[in-house]
């Protein structure tokens, strides 16, 4: 059950990648992180009622910590975009973002069978190759100003998984209500001190509100797959197959064509998860 939840919310955190990249063509990116976290917190607080769990004040506090790693991935992610190549920061936020919850489930003591650690293995190069949108080559260009930041970018995406596992497991999605909230306040007041609009137009809003509600959709999957025993190293890396669904919605609905690097990285991604659910 743990690892279906897990790819899950890969394929919808794609979908919902997919959605914001859409709406960032049409307006500033800041509005669509700002009014899309806005979307997100509002879905979240209406689900409360039925399925806010039992929290803890610590599961509080560890949502609250997930929220503001979060916060920093984005916007360290976008100020990567801004200084560097999609074709280059991609794969190595990706990848980042991928390896944190491995290393942290492993150091948190979690056991993983011959099977799994293979399919992790095969897991993490397919990140890489997946979100290669120009290919591999580019890599071989990268500069340390580009790289550093998309791999803090990815720390902060991997750290926001890691954070949430240490939830408890009767917590139920009041985690995610104190972590948006925390993403909201940093990522608004950074806006708004910048002195950047907030504003997109009306043709443009469903799409930013559609992936505002979609991450917390694929945020809310995964929290279940740590609550119902799934191993943070499974779970993390599983969740952070979220570009194979971004490249295969752009191909489908923009007809864009993959590099051979994102074919091969969906291959890999497929024996990847076979590997990992199979019984150790």
């Amino acid at each position: 059950m743990a690892t279906l939840l897990a790819l899950a919310s890969a394929v919808v955190y794609g979908m919902a990648d997919f959605a914001g990249g859409m709406a960032s063509r049409r307006a500033a990116a800041a509005a669509v992180v700002a009014l899309s976290q806005g979307a997100g917190l509002v879905a979240v607080v209406l689900l409360l009622p039925w399925l806010g769990g039992d929290p803890e004040p610590a599961d509080l506090g560890w949502g609250a910590a997930a929220g503001v790693a979060g916060a920093a991935g984005l916007l360290l992610f976008y100020r990567s975009l801004a200084a560097g190549v999609m074709s280059v920061v991609a794969p190595v936020t990706a990848v980042s973002a991928a390896a944190l919850p491995v290393l942290g489930g492993l150091l948190l003591g979690e056991r993983i069978g011959p099977l799994a650690a293979a399919g992790i293995a095969l897991a993490l190069a397919a990140v890489v190759l997946v979100a290669a949108e120009d290919g591999l080559a580019s890599l071989r260009n990268a500069r340390l100003g580009t790289v550093a930041p998309a791999l803090a970018a990815g720390a902060g995406f991997g750290l926001f998984f890691v954070v949430l596992d240490r939830t408890g497991d009767d917590s139920g999605l009041t985690p995610l209500a104190a972590a948006r909230v925390v993403s909201v306040l940093l990522v608004g007041g950074l806006a708004l001190t910048t002195g950047r609009s907030l504003r997109v137009s009306r043709r443009v809003l469903p799409v930013v509100l559609l992936a505002g509600v979609g991450d917390m959709t694929a945020n809310a999957l995964f929290l279940v797959a740590t609550q119902v025993g799934g191993q943070l190293a499974i779970t993390g890396v599983l969740a952070s197959l979220y570009p194979a669904s971004t490249v295969l919605l752009a191909q489908v609905v923009l007809r864009e064509r993959l590099a051979g690097a994102q074919r091969a990285g969906l291959a890999v991604a497929a024996a990847a998860v076979v590997l990992i659910a199979l019984p150790s």
